[in-house]
C-alpha cells in the first residue's frame, strides 16, 4: 500500500473533531495574544475592543479576534454589549497575570503519546501509519499532521522502501544531553544577535509571573504543565527577542522536547524556585541593558539546570 494512503480513514465526526479542537486552541492563544495587547496599550475598563483596530494590529481578519473576544467574554475580561460590540470589563494592570489555558490540539496529544510510548520501548524502531492509527485510533489529517511535526523535529524519518523509523534522538539520555548542549551554545548567544530588541513590557509581565510563582504559598500543588509553561514561554520569549525566526522555531522544537523530557526536574519546588531567581536576574539584567550580563547569566542557568535535571524515569515514560 501507498504510505500517503495508509491509515483508517477518518469520517466526517472524526475530522470535525479534530478541527474543533485546533479551532479551541487557536482562539484561547488569540485570546492571551489579546490580552497582551491590550496590556500594551494600556487600555482602562470601559474601553471599546473594536475588532477591525485589533485585527490589523494582531495581522489577522476580524473572524478570529470576535471569536478570541467572545473567550475573553467568557471570562469576564470583556463585556458584549448588544450591537455595540466588545468592550474591556477590567483595567489592563490587573490582566498582566492573566493567562488563559490553552487546550492541547489533537497532533499535539498523538505526539506526546508517541514519544512517551517510544521512550518506554514500547514502540518498535520501525513502524507504518497502519500500526499507528491500528493502536491509537486517530483520523488520517490528525496522524499526517503529527507525523509531519515529529520528522520536521528530527524524531523520526521515512524508510527508503515503507513506514518510518524512530532516530536516535528519542534516547532520553542522549536526548537530554544533546538538548541541553545545543541550548547553552544558542541561548546565550542571542543576546548578542544585532537583531536583538526587548520588549519591556513583556519582560515585566514575565518577571511578576517569575516573582508570584517563586513567592507560592503551596507551589507543591501547583501542576507540572503550569509550572513548565512559564519556564518555556520565558525562554520563546529570549528567542523572539532575537529577531530570527528561524531561533525561535529550533527553541519551541526544544520545548516539545522537554516537556516530555524534564517533568521530573519540576518534582523538585526547591529547584523550581532557583531557576525562577535564575530567570530574574536575567530578565533584570536584560531591562538594564546589560546584554553581556543577560548572555552570562543565561549560560550559567541552563548549565546549572543541565547538572541538576534528573533522568527520566521508567514509570514517567
Amino acid at each position: 500500500m501507498d504510505e500517503a494512503a495508509e491509515g483508517t480513514s477518518s469520517t466526517s465526526y472524526e475530522t470535525a473533531a479534530a478541527e474543533g479542537g485546533r479551532g479551541l486552541h487557536s482562539r484561547q492563544k488569540l485570546a492571551n495574544q489579546l490580552v497582551g495587547l491590550i496590556c500594551e496599550l494600556g487600555l482602562n475598563a470601559g474601553a471599546h475592543l473594536r475588532e477591525q483596530h485589533l485585527a490589523d494590529l494582531l495581522g489577522v481578519s476580524r473572524t478570529p479576534v470576535r471569536a478570541a473576544l467572545q473567550v475573553l467574554a467568557e471570562r469576564g475580561i470583556a463585556e458584549a454589549r448588544k450591537n455595540q460590540g466588545y468592550f474591556l470589563a477590567k483595567p489592563h494592570h490587573v490582566l498582566g497575570k492573566v493567562e488563559i489555558a490553552v487546550p492541547a490540539t489533537p497532533d499535539k496529544l498523538l505526539y506526546e503519546r508517541l514519544v512517551k510510548e517510544r521512550l518506554a520501548k514500547r514502540l518498535p524502531d520501525s513502524f507504518t501509519q497502519t500500526d499507528i492509527a491500528s493502536r491509537y485510533g486517530p483520523d488520517r489529517i490528525t496522524m499526517h499532521r503529527t507525523l509531519a511535526l515529529m520528522a520536521e523535529d528530527g524524531l523520526i524519518a521515512r524508510n527508503k522502501g515503507h513506514g518510518w523509523h524512530f532516530l536516535p534522538t528519542l534516547d532520553s539520555k542522549i536526548a537530554l544531553q544533546s538538548s541541553y548542549e545545543y541550548r547553552i551554545a544558542l541561548e546565550p548567544a542571542l543576546f548578542l544577535f544585532s537583531t536583538f530588541k526587548a520588549d519591556r513590557e513583556a519582560l515585566q509581565r514575565a518577571r511578576a509571573r517569575h516573582v508570584e510563582l517563586a513567592a507560592h504559598p503551596d507551589i507543591a500543588s501547583l501542576k507540572a504543565p503550569a509550572i513548565f509553561a512559564i519556564d518555556a514561554s520565558f525562554h520563546e520569549m529570549i528567542a523572539e527577542f532575537s529577531g530570527n525566526v528561524f531561533v525561535l522555531q529550533a527553541l519551541q522544537q526544544q520545548n516539545r522536547l522537554r516537556r516530555l523530557l524534564e517533568y521530573n526536574s519540576y518534582e523538585d519546588r526547591g529547584r523550581v524556585r532557583e531557576w525562577c531567581a535564575e530567570h530574574i536576574a536575567i530578565i533584570d539584567a536584560t531591562l538594564a541593558g546589560d546584554l553581556d550580563g543577560a548572555s552570562r547569566a543565561m549560560s550559567d542557568h541552563l548549565t546549572r539546570g543541565y547538572r541538576v535535571t534528573p533522568p527520566m524515569r521508567t514509570e514517567d515514560r
